[in-house]
């Protein structure tokens, strides 16, 4: 059986019409670029922002057309939505609005935080509780690394918790988590997260080899990232942690703008270059109005293993004054130590395989100082955020 290729897609797409009813999804420029792997086809719809919900239908049958093909193993289609689209589709009578996110659940225990109405303009997602970005303004930070150990560290603390790897281009989860396989699907369209060490978790790692390159533009990011998102059989979880690429770019944008996220984690390690870094995260987020949490300085300083003697290497305390300096909360130090690199290679991160060791104290103080201020914000009006 041949590969299927981009042209066939496209051309298998042209039976799928419109929102005029008149021309096709193809013919009116609503198709994203199309990727291809593995037998599974990717791509998104673009549509315009106001009339995302009553075009499902229009999703759905683009989905199927597309999965009827030979040799097509899988498709992943979601809808993107853009304001600039209004021209390709004629106004209609808004939808109704859609009801809201499940209501909380009283646990009998002060642990669970109240869920959360969606911000303005986002659409939460159901049975989860708070939404936050760990997020570092470069590479080679240990972003990845805090965010499993901060997840495992609220779930430490008596959370239920699930963990989005949102780096479509360089998916780590697989590997921090020790996780392999591919998901399965409810209905062929809901996915089921893979789970390790109690972590609900969902990564593009999952449906895409390891070595394939992932050469995706704007559009297919946020399609792919809201599809994990919002198409995965999550449950009742009081935190989804996500954990963002580095830098400022889409992926974000796209969390910011469309996901009513609780707030979000800046991780950076002690030096001036990493911080200037540090700063472009959190003067992103302040710009589109999502809270900073606070910031974790990471490979804080180094212990040797066979003396005990203290080296900081990359500098110390930078993190903590840039803190101070902007007037967001200090999370917390995060040592260099050799059993971090080595538990996050062997996929058993400190905090589940060595729970009562000193570095895994460190994460659970972090996680109970973010979800502090997660708990604290139910009482206080969120923020309308607009994009124009």
């Amino acid at each position: 059986m041949t590969d299927v290729t981009k042209e066939q897609v496209l051309e298998t797409l042209k039976t799928v019409r419109g929102p005029d009813l008149e021309h096709d999804i193809v013919a009116l420029g609503m198709v994203s670029d199309v990727f291809i792997s593995d037998g599974k086809v990717y791509f998104s719809i673009t549509v315009p922002a106001d009339r995302a919900k009553e075009l499902e239908p229009m999703r759905l049958a683009a989905e199927r057309v597309i999965k009827e093909m030979p040799g097509v193993k899988g498709a992943l289609v979601t809808l993107t939505a853009d304001k600039k689209a209004a021209a390709a589709a004629p106004a209609a009578r808004p939808a109704p609005n859609p009801p809201h996110g499940h209501p909380g659940h009283d646990h009998g225990s002060h642990a669970h935080a109240p869920r959360q109405p969606p911000r303005a303009g986002k659409i939460g997602v159901p049975g989860i509780g708070a939404i936050i970005a760990v997020a570092s303004g470069k590479g080679g930070v240990g972003k990845s690394t805090t965010a499993v150990n901060l997840a495992l560290g609220l779930l430490a603390n008596g959370l239920r918790v699930g963990i989005l790897d949102a780096d479509i281009y360089g998916p780590s989860m697989p590997r921090l988590l020790k996780i392999s396989g591919r998901p399965t699907q409810i209905d062929g369209r809901i996915i089921n997260p893979m789970e390790n060490y109690g972590l609900k978790v969902m990564s593009m790692g999952f449906l895409v080899d390891e070595e394939t390159a992932m050469i995706w533009r704007g559009p297919m990011v946020q399609s792919a990232l809201l599809q994990m998102l919002r198409e995965v059989a999550w449950g009742e979880l009081d935190v989804l942690v996500v954990d963002m690429p580095p830098g400022t770019g889409d992926a974000q944008l796209t969390m910011a703008q469309q996901v009513p996220l609780a707030g979000a984690v800046i991780v950076s390690t002690p030096q001036d270059l990493a911080l200037i870094d540090a700063r472009k995260g959190l003067n992103m987020f302040r710009k589109v109005e999502v809270p900073v949490l606070g910031i974790v300085e990471n490979m804080s300083y180094f212990i040797a293993p066979d003396t005990g003697t203290r080296y900081d290497i990359f500098g110390h305390g930078g993190a903590r004054r840039e803190a101070e300096r902007i007037g967001v909360p200090f999370l917390g130090e995060v040592p260099l130590t050799m059993n971090i690199r080595e538990t996050s290679d062997a996929g058993t991160p400190l905090v589940a395989s060595e729970p009562n060791g000193v570095v895994a104290g460190i994460y659970r103080g972090i996680a109970a100082k973010v979800w502090d201020q997660i708990a604290g914000q139910s009482q206080r009006p969120a923020p309308m955020i607009v994009f124009e």
